[in-house]
Parts: C-alpha cells; structure tokens; sequence
C-alpha cells in the first residue's frame, strides 16, 4: 500500500524522526537558559571570593637577648670610683677568653688570665682600662681594652618612710636628696613634707620639701654621699 507514491511505513518513519529532533530541540531550548543561570551565578560567586594569594613566608623570630647580662650603668668613667662587689664589664679586643664581667673581690682585686690578680677597687673605669692595658701590653701585642660598669654593689641610699618605693638605691654619681625622692616614686599623700630627716653616721640633717620646692633654703637640698638614709615620716 502506497500513498502519495511512498510507501507508508517509510512515510511513518520520517515522522517519528522529525518528531523526536523537534522533541530534542525543545528541550535543549529549555535545558540551555538554565545552565547559563547557572554559569552566571557560579561567576558571581567567583567574582565576590577573594582572590587567592600565595602564602606569606614565615618570619623568623630573633633569639631573645641572653638572660642574666646586664647592661651598662651610665657612670662618668673618668670620676666614679669602683670599690668591692662591684662588677666590670671587661673586653679585650680579638680576645674572647679575656672577655666577660667581672665581680671585684673584697680586697678590691679582679683575677684575669693571662695577667693574674690586678687591683680594681679605688679606680675609675678610665683607670683600670689604663692599668689593664698596661698589663695585657707585656702578653699581647697593642691590646684594645674597652671597661663598662655592669652593676653598682659598693655604694647605696636608702629610702624609708611615705614614698612610692621604699628601699637601697645604687649611688651611680651625684644626686640631690630631692632626686632621689623622686626617683623613689615621690612622696605620698599623707607624709610630712617638713620633716623629712637624712641620717648621715651619727648626723642628722633636716630637709624641708615644700621649702625645697618652692625655691626656699636650697641648701637642705644635699648631695647624697654612700650610706647615707633618707626617712620619711
């Protein structure tokens, strides 16, 4: 059986196909509006993340300063006097087995290599450089010598009564009574400002600290010698 020339399954066949190709193409018009929502809203996402960035390099932290070398006392090398206990900061250029701190003995000597027991006690820092010198001169040829002070042990204040910090203090140098107040936190609220009293051996001397800070007998105002004991009632 025929129709129109063409048999009919032929002619059912091409139906089909034209059928489900216009099947297929409707749905990919439908298919395809989405995957592009779909790829937009996935560049918005990419858009709005932060950019990613290479990792930063670790910094390396410093070791921190060795523990238990003090550091230099601000002294005038030239006038200050050492005494017992005290302890010098000693370097000898190019020779690290000479160098280091050094406590002066009791009877006032410091023990090096090389030079054996040299006295330190009664010296000023520029002195003992000079003797060092002196005596590192016959072992080594041109020794460089540089001497610090690291700690102040044979010359102290003290400070009692209604300050900020009751205590020893290390007499570095020349300091008036009203300095060493204030470096001892000042006085409080409800200490007598007129009789504060500076014990001195078997002295005592009067210091009046509204007088002392209004401009008035400055010549409370003394400079402390060591052993000296300020008192504040």
């Amino acid at each position: 059986m025929s129709f129109l020339g063409v048999k009919q399954p032929v002619r059912l066949r091409a139906m089909l196909v034209r059928w489900f190709a216009l099947a297929l193409a409707s749905l990919a018009a439908l298919a395809i509006p989405h995957l592009k929502a779909q790829d937009s809203k996935e560049d918005k996402r990419q858009e709005g993340a932060p950019a990613a960035t290479a990792k930063e390099p670790q910094t390396l932290v410093k070791d921190p300063p060795a523990l238990g070398v003090p550091l230099p006392v601000a002294v005038d090398p030239k006038n200050f006097v050492l005494g017992p206990q005290d302890v010098v900061g000693i370097r000898v250029w190019r020779e690290p087995e000479l160098t280091g701190p050094y406590q002066i003995r009791p009877d006032g000597k410091i023990a090096m290599p090389l030079i054996g027991e040299i006295q330190a006690a009664g010296l000023t820092p520029d002195q003992l450089k000079t003797a060092l010198t002196q005596a590192l001169s016959e072992k080594i040829i041109n020794p460089e010598v540089i001497v610090s002070v690291l700690s102040i042990q044979s010359k102290k204040y003290y400070i009692t009564g209604e300050v900020g910090r009751s205590g020893a203090y290390p007499l570095y140098g020349p300091i008036t009574v009203l300095e060493a107040l204030s470096q001892a936190g000042g006085l409080r609220e409800f200490a007598d400002k007129k009789g504060i009293v500076i014990m001195r051996g078997r002295q005592r001397l009067k210091f009046n600290y509204k007088d002392v800070v209004k401009g008035k007998k400055l010549e409370q105002n003394i400079y402390l010698e060591d052993g000296d004991h300020i008192i504040v009632p």
